[in-house]
């Protein structure tokens, strides 16, 4: 344990009233020091309607990482990142994209005057630049949208809470609602001819505002802005800093929802932070309550803690079978290019996108996931359907990674917490080997006994290396095939010569097959082999194949099995019973074979 730590066990009292089962105790803490939200801002919804609203339809998607997300960066994106992120937003289908604060440094400026000048924008997406409320950051930000023919949203926000008010603005109520109406009558005097420029108001920690303050100067610039449903007006309330549980900011946002004027003239929208880690909760409540646009970045970029991830928002709703309205299907594509443009790499296990998500370690998922492969297969093979276009129930896979372009091949991996259900997945889906669930039991066990010992995750080619060396083990020289042939015309005659221990037996065998005759033959010769079950499939790798079968008998130790491949099924049938008597004359000491330890490469990547 580190000398320097400050952690300490909790060893204040345990609260008064805890049940028997808690013995959780006060901590070090200074949890004193901190308000809670509803003595912080009144929330004066007292019958809300939300509660019972269903997410039926996508909201407007803005994502803001090229502004909001960029200001997080510790290097804030160069015109090359920042233009291959805007191409990649028109492409997965966004049509309203914030992309800078002209007025705020020279590279912001130039992205919008280049916006202007090219035609990387399609004509149906609606460029956002934003702009604080002073008359000439205004100047500047309507100087750089100049000559642009999209559709145009100048942003204007300053804000509006108390402790911002006090501590940040000094301004009271009243001094900071002028403040902000001159900041829009300044718009308006610059933009308000421009036909194709809307305008949006945000009063910045809406959530920490007072209600009744919030929605006064929301009116104040609806009316000021004089919006209309032809030419509505966006309000955007924010929970800059996260400070409540979901439910709150869902209140918050049905109480403006309701109250409003000229609501039919307005497009309410929500920029939710993740400073408690519920942004997208807050988002998905607020639009539930009333929002119609939602404000966030990919992957959840933004200072702190970050912004709504909508990423994370656009397939929620793909997974409940609404359509997202963004294009999603190359999902590691969206992930690269959002990397390189933040210099942040997304976590591997964040939803949906990270290289992890769909992947099981578990046994009890594997089994569970395979079983569930096989179960979608069979249902659209009776249905007559292409396995993308049959509803998708695979357990533990809440949807299907081929929707997001990502293969199989990483939806089961192998380490100590597996089991036999992922061992036979991968053995399957990677080299066709079908194992009888008795075997993938036998082969579970000798897997985990290998991750135990080197702790490491084990993929695909080392568990075909573990199943080889376990069950197809090389000639020893004691035992050698030499000859085996069958005829059916007169029935069934198998002929089989062996090498054993040096001296060559051979042996023609009327009515029964290669595993009888070779069985019979070694019994002849005091080796016993008792066969008690058969299993063949093939074993697949690269463009050959070769048949591989595999047969369960009686070892010195008890049940075991082994095996033998070979092009020829009944030469592959011939080797497994050969391995089988391998294993009988080890335990009677006339074998040199042993169990010896495999050593694996470690995965790399």
């Amino acid at each position: 344990m580190s000398t320097t730590s400050r952690i300490s066990t909790p060893a204040g009292p345990v609260p008064d009233g805890s049940p028997a089962w808690n013995r959780q105790r006060r901590s070090q803490m200074p949890s004193h020091r901190y308000t809670d939200a509803y003595s912080r801002v009144e929330v004066p919804l007292q019958e809300r309607s939300w509660p019972l609203h269903r997410l039926t339809a996508a909201p407007l998607w803005v994502p803001v990482d090229l502004r909001d997300g960029n200001q997080a960066l510790a290097e804030p994106m160069d015109p090359a990142r920042k233009r291959r992120f805007f191409e990649l937003m028109v492409q997965m289908g966004y049509k309203e994209i914030e992309v800078g604060y002209p007025s705020a440094s020279q590279t912001d400026h130039d992205f919008v005057r280049l916006l202007a000048e090219s035609d990387i924008a399609p004509e149906d997406v609606t460029i956002v630049v934003f702009t604080p409320a002073r008359r000439d950051l205004v100047e500047r930000t309507v100087e750089s949208v100049r000559g642009i023919r999209n559709p145009v949203v100048i942003h204007m926000y300053t804000a509006t809470a108390p402790t911002w008010r006090d501590v940040v603005l000094r301004r009271d109520r009243d001094s900071l609602r002028e403040l902000i109406l001159a900041g829009g009558r300044d718009v308006l005097e610059l933009a308000g001819h421009l036909e194709h420029v809307r305008f949006e108001f945000s009063p910045e920690v809406f959530n920490l505002t007072e209600p009744d303050y919030a929605l006064e100067v929301c009116d104040a610039m609806t009316g000021l802005w004089d919006a209309t449903p032809d030419r509505p007006v966006i309000l955007n309330l924010p929970a800059t800093v996260e400070i409540a549980t979901p439910n709150v900011y869902a209140d918050q946002i049905e109480y403006m929802h309701r109250n409003l004027a000229r609501r039919d003239a307005v497009i309410l929208s929500v920029h939710p932070h993740n400073d408690r880690g519920t942004g997208v909760a807050c988002a998905e409540l607020a639009v539930l309550a009333g929002a119609q646009r939602v404000e966030g970045c990919l992957f959840g970029n933004g200072e702190r803690t970050g912004n709504v991830d909508l990423v994370t928002l656009a397939l929620n709703l793909h997974a409940q079978g609404v359509d997202p309205m963004i294009d999603f299907s190359d999902i590691d594509e969206i992930r690269r290019t959002v990397e390189h443009s933040n210099r942040i790499e997304v976590h591997p296990r964040h939803p949906y996108a990270g290289d992890l998500v769909h992947t099981a370690f578990s046994g009890t998922h594997q089994d569970a996931i395979k079983k569930g492969f096989a179960e979608h297969r069979q249902r659209a093979a009776a249905e007559g359907l292409a396995e993308d276009q049959v509803p998708w129930r695979v357990p533990y896979l809440p949807i299907d990674p081929a929707d997001l372009g990502r293969s199989y091949d990483a939806v089961i991996r192998v380490n100590s917490q597996s089991g036999k259900g992922g061992i036979a997945y991968l053995l399957e889906s990677d080299y066709g080997i079908e194992l009888p669930r008795r075997l993938q039991v036998d082969l579970a066990g000798r897997v985990q006994q290998h991750a135990d010992t080197t702790g490491l995750e084990i993929d695909a080619p080392q568990l075909l290396e573990i199943f080889e060396h376990s069950y197809l083990p090389q000639a020893d020289g004691l035992l050698e095939l030499l000859d085996l042939s069958t005829e059916t015309r007169d029935g069934t005659r198998t002929r089989v010569a062996l090498r054993i221990a040096g001296d060559e037996r051979s042996g023609t065998y009327e009515g029964v097959g290669p595993v009888e005759a070779v069985t019979s033959l070694l019994g002849e010769h005091g080796i016993d082999v008792e066969i008690l079950s058969l299993h063949q499939t093939s074993l697949r790798a690269g463009a050959s194949s070769e048949a591989l079968t595999l047969v369960e008998h009686v070892g010195p130790a008890g049940t075991t099995w082994s095996g033998g491949r070979h092009r020829s099924v009944l030469t592959a049938s011939a080797q497994a019973v050969l391995g089988a008597a391998r294993v009988v004359m080890a335990g009677q000491g006339t074998s040199p074979q042993a169990e010896q330890p495999i050593a694996l490469q470690p995965v790399r990547g």
